[in-house]
């Protein structure tokens, strides 16, 4: 079984992905943390013990609800209720563990179809109950945690059942998807008919293909790829107010682009029920290798070379001088040289055209100053690179912090960017006694700018939310001070909704809000999340 053949599997409500996959901490980490002094705070709340309010969701309305999808898929069992609560960012995790289930929503809903989704929607809308549309459920910034203010309870609507490939296009070279279907079991039925979507950001066990579109997500072969937004060709929306169908050609100059609208709405606006999306042949070969940069700025230089004037490797992304060292959030590259930067190229497609473009990129790697590695850290981290958030768990465990954020902005911006969040975080931190290690690589290039992804390591307080909230700001207040978008791929939410206004200005406020009016006016999808009420 290859790296991209995982099993779907329910996750628990508080540790991360299959539980047959689930680790301990290295031996080299853990003395790292003893180093440290950090130290276990105290054991978490089990999920069996978590205290669950009482499903609000009047009764009618329920009954209402079992007659559209039928009674076996309406639940208000606690493990259901505490598998659909929030997501699966550190502060989210968190609260689970602590056994805030404040968030947990009242009801699962399971449609079948789009029609029933359609018909779910209007007897919430009627009803003033909200919906949080729910497929994999991996958002980590919020996105799944409503406003319930003034709604008469909170329905998860859990598009599971919307699972499958409907249909494929040879000839076109696209896939229609149902929104349900895990990362996992959509390469499985698309390899089955030849192609591959190429689609594999890390959360890839859990995350599905309506998340993917909701969240504008950008897998880690987006050099070769693209982002799961530059795939999708067509949409089907459920709304309280009917069904809207996107895309009729690849391309088209019949006024603004509505699917672009669509996507990254991330369930305020309808329900994806459908995507079709630009699918590839399988690729016949595969080599992943390492190169070592003597600094930050030398591997980023190479990386702005490739993206701007080609060729571009399939995986492209460089790890800053700490992240390199520590390898603690790409945990497979381990061996591959502690000194300068690591870089991970990655080829896919037919022999020929893979050697032909492996070379021409290493002879500018190594005009950069670059220094080849091999295959062997490449191959390291093609092979564990779903793993790295099984980590997290054990390192909550031990007393460690641990958390992600992530930016996106120009090649002549980005050396500032980095230097401004990562000094903003520190010194957040540090004004809480808690000295940090922050780690950065970058892992989406493109002709005029490339992402920074952050990884925030400290120990963990008793009020680690609330310490972790200010540096968090402190983070999104550089950002925007750099002048760069506060997302690249993990989408907005509530936790950076204010910084997102800011960054689109009391104007772009005003016409989300409309469109959200025009296509719910009711106002119960997934209320909160995007823009403030």
């Amino acid at each position: 079984m290859s790296e991209l053949d995982l099993p779907v599997v329910d996750f628990a409500p508080d540790r991360w992905g299959n539980p047959a996959s689930a680790t301990g901490l290295p031996d080299s980490l853990q003395a790292t943390l003893d180093t440290l002094g950090i130290r276990p705070l105290g054991p978490p709340v089990a999920p069996d013990d978590a205290v669950l309010d009482a499903p609000a969701v009047p009764a009618p309305v329920r009954e209402s609800l079992a007659r559209v999808v039928g009674s076996g898929h309406v639940s208000d069992e606690a493990i259901d209720r505490l598998r659909h609560t929030r997501g699966w960012s550190t502060p989210d995790i968190l609260k689970m563990r602590a056994g805030d289930t404040s968030d947990a929503p009242d009801l699962v809903v399971r449609p079948a179809d789009q029609d029933e989704v359609v018909e779910v929607l209007r007897v919430c809308a009627e009803a003033a109950v909200a919906v949080v549309p729910y497929s994999g459920g991996t958002s980590v910034v919020g996105g799944l945690a409503p406003d319930r203010t003034g709604f008469d309870g909170v329905v998860a609507l859990d598009l599971g059942r919307l699972d499958g490939l409907v249909s494929v296009d040879p000839v076109s070279r696209t896939a229609t998807l149902l929104p349900g279907t895990r990362g996992p079991r959509a390469e499985e039925l698309l390899q089955a008919e030849g192609f591959t979507l190429g689609h594999f950001p890390q959360s890839y066990e859990g995350a599905s293909i309506g998340g993917y579109a909701a969240a504008r997500s950008a897998g880690q072969s987006s050099a070769g790829y693209g982002r799961f937004d530059e795939m999708v060709v067509g949409l089907v929306l459920a709304t309280p107010r009917g069904t809207l169908e996107l895309g009729t050609a690849p391309r088209s100059a019949a006024g603004p682009d509505l699917r672009q609208l669509v996507l990254g709405s991330e369930g305020t606006l309808g329900v994806i029920t459908s995507v079709t999306v630009r699918v590839r042949p399988m690729p016949t070969v595969r080599v992943y290798e390492g190169w070592q940069f003597p600094s930050f700025e030398a591997g980023a230089t190479a990386l702005r070379r490739l993206a701007q004037d080609g060729p571009l490797p399939t995986v492209l992304r460089l790890s800053d001088e700490v992240e390199t060292t520590l390898n603690l959030a790409d945990p497979a590259s381990a061996g591959a040289g502690s000194a300068g930067c690591l870089a991970i190229t990655g080829y896919e497609g037919a022999s020929a055209e893979v050697d032909a473009r492996r070379a021409a990129a290493s002879a500018v790697l190594e005009d950069c100053g670059g220094i080849a590695l091999g295959e062997e850290p490449g191959e390291k981290w093609r092979s564990g690179r779903f793993h790295g958030p099984y980590l997290r768990d054990p390192l909550l465990d031990a007393g460690a912090f641990v958390e992600t954020l992530e930016t996106v902005t120009f090649w002549s911006n980005l050396p500032r960017l980095k230097e401004a969040v990562t000094e903003a975080v520190q010194a957040a931190l540090l004004a809480h006694d808690l000295p940090s290690l922050v780690m950065c690589h970058i892992s989406h290039v493109y002709e005029t700018g490339a992402s920074l992804y952050f990884t925030v390591a400290c120990a963990q307080s008793e009020d680690a939310l609330a310490r972790w909230g200010s540096a968090k700001a402190a983070a999104n207040a550089a950002i925007r001070a750099a002048g760069a978008s506060i997302s690249h791929h993990h989408g907005v939410g509530r936790d950076h909704r204010e910084t997102y206004a800011e960054e689109i200005g009391p104007l772009g406020v005003d016409l989300v809000r409309a469109v959200k009016t025009t296509l719910d006016p009711a106002g119960i999808l997934n209320p909160g999340v995007l823009v403030t009420r």
